[in-house]
């Protein structure tokens, strides 16, 4: 999908500016060789930037398991997974009094998670509060079943999973795509690795680990003809989207950009935005 992925990477710059991190070691070039071996250099080693992955369709949804695929695939990462054990769509940022219990889990494709007995936003509190062995630089959430956009935002489990990572400094993307599109879950898996790369350095160097952190909201449209056109950085709407049904993304592009996510899914785009923890 080269014309998506030439938009995407121009347009994602949501949050902050790219700079890839490394971790360096090297010996100390004034010690002498005791074997008389010429001296080496240590290639300086990446750092490993750890995702948990959660969403709000349950740890068995093909949305999750298309991102996990994708996000496994990507250079130096470590992916956890804590989701809620059943299907809790539109259930916003509701947590259980009390917390939530968990079992180890598989995936549709056979990977290892955890499924938590509450709400989406359970699932990143069970994480962070000890759960997993180690604190995520980011928290992925979806991709979810529907697009969350305009007013659906404030209803949306994936959202609020998002958000409950952002309100304890863990920067997050909430990524969302068509009704049982699977198309549009691979578009969106593409999308979400393009923004985590091109944020890995200010992830790494915790520069958006701020209290609260930042949510970016991805959405992406159901093609019905053509490709998505790219993704566009819009505001959230406050209004209900007038359908969400699949667009025409081959037909003739409109005479003004649109001006927030649910213009841009009408139109064809991806729609990306920051939302804050609301």
């Amino acid at each position: 999908m080269p014309t998506l992925r030439r938009a995407g990477l121009a347009v994602l710059a949501l949050l902050a500016p790219m700079g890839v991190l490394a971790a360096c070691s090297s010996d100390d070039d004034s010690a002498s060789s005791t074997t008389g071996a010429s001296s080496t250099t240590t290639t300086a080693a990446a750092e490993e930037l750890t995702i948990l992955v959660t969403n709000d369709d349950g740890v068995g949804a093909q949305g999750i398991d298309v991102l996990v695929q994708a996000l496994q695939a990507m250079p130096e990462t470590k992916v956890v997974v804590a989701a809620p054990a059943e299907n809790q769509s539109g259930t916003g940022g509701r947590t259980t009094p009390g917390g939530a219990t968990a079992t180890p889990t598989t995936m549709l494709s056979g990977e290892q998670a955890t499924a938590v007995a509450g709400f989406p936003a359970d699932s990143v509190v069970w994480a962070l509060d000890g759960g997993i062995p180690e604190t995520p630089q980011l928290v992925v959430s979806g991709i979810n079943s529907g697009q969350n956009v305009g007013a659906f935002i404030q209803l949306s489990g994936t959202v609020g999973a998002a958000r409950a990572a952002a309100s304890r400094g863990i920067p997050a993307l909430a990524v969302s795509a068509g009704v049982n599109d699977t198309a549009g879950f691979d578009e969106a898996a593409e999308l979400a690795v393009a923004w985590i790369d091109e944020h890995r350095g200010a992830l790494l160097d915790g520069s958006m680990a701020t209290t609260p952190a930042p949510v970016a909201n991805l959405n992406v449209p159901g093609c019905s003809a053509g490709e998505v056109r790219g993704v566009l950085e819009v505001p959230a709407s406050a209004d209900p989207p007038a359908s969400l049904e699949k667009v025409d993304c081959g037909a003739p592009e409109p005479p003004t950009k649109p001006a927030d996510d649910n213009a841009a899914l009408a139109g064809g785009w991806a729609a990306l935005s920051d939302i804050g923890v609301g």
